[in-house]
């Protein structure tokens, strides 16, 4: 079930693109997912919430309805690219592992989107929001809250490190199409855990 957290205002027509990214921050239980868009150098926020799962259903199934809420995301906003957190294993393996499950699917989602992916560490998502990267979670809320103007940090958690994962992703992007130019080779600098595009 995707539940979205209800203080953002939904996009306005005609107000110009921008360039749009999909955060998430996955997990078996929760996924937190955020859609940021930057438009001359200004940061909005399209939507936010979580994917949750029920945990009576089977791996499988959970699974299933991760890809398919992340799909429904992708057709609903056209992101131009899904960012997503490289896994973080100082912590239980179990734990770990049930992350892992969950952002194998949302990459083959995004894989089958076509879309780029940019896998960011946790140390450059927190260090592109709050300028530390050992911020801790009210830390990169609060910054998240200021950096897209809301009303209030972003809720629940989740939500807010998908948003996050999103701003440093565009923040990256600019700094990767100045080093494409300067290289000439037209590869992007940022690390893709994925395509743009099929081939």
């Amino acid at each position: 079930m995707t539940r979205d957290w209800p203080r953002i205002q939904p996009l306005k027509e005609g107000c110009g693109r921008g360039v749009i990214v999909l955060g998430v921050d996955p997990g078996t239980a929760t996924t937190g997912f955020g859609v940021v868009r930057e438009s001359s150098g200004r940061l909005e926020a399209l939507a936010a919430g979580v994917i949750e799962t029920d945990a009576a259903l089977s791996l499988a199934s959970r699974l299933g309805e991760i890809a398919r809420g992340v799909e429904a995301l992708v057709a609903r906003y056209g992101p131009d690219c899904l960012a997503v957190e490289e896994i973080f294993f100082n912590r239980n393996v179990r734990s770990a592992l049930a992350v892992g499950h969950a952002r194998g699917v949302v990459l083959l989602a995004a894989d089958r989107a076509g879309l780029e992916v940019v896998a960011l560490s946790p140390l450059e998502v927190k260090t592109a929001v709050t300028g530390y990267g050992r911020a801790d979670k009210v830390q990169v809320q609060k910054m998240v809250q200021r950096l897209l103007g809301l009303t209030e940090p972003p809720r629940p958690a989740d939500a807010a490190d998908a948003l996050a994962v999103a701003i440093a992703c565009l923040h990256r992007r600019p700094l990767a199409a100045r080093l494409r130019e300067t290289s000439g080779s037209g590869r992007p600098a940022a690390r893709p855990a994925g395509r743009r595009g099929r081939g």
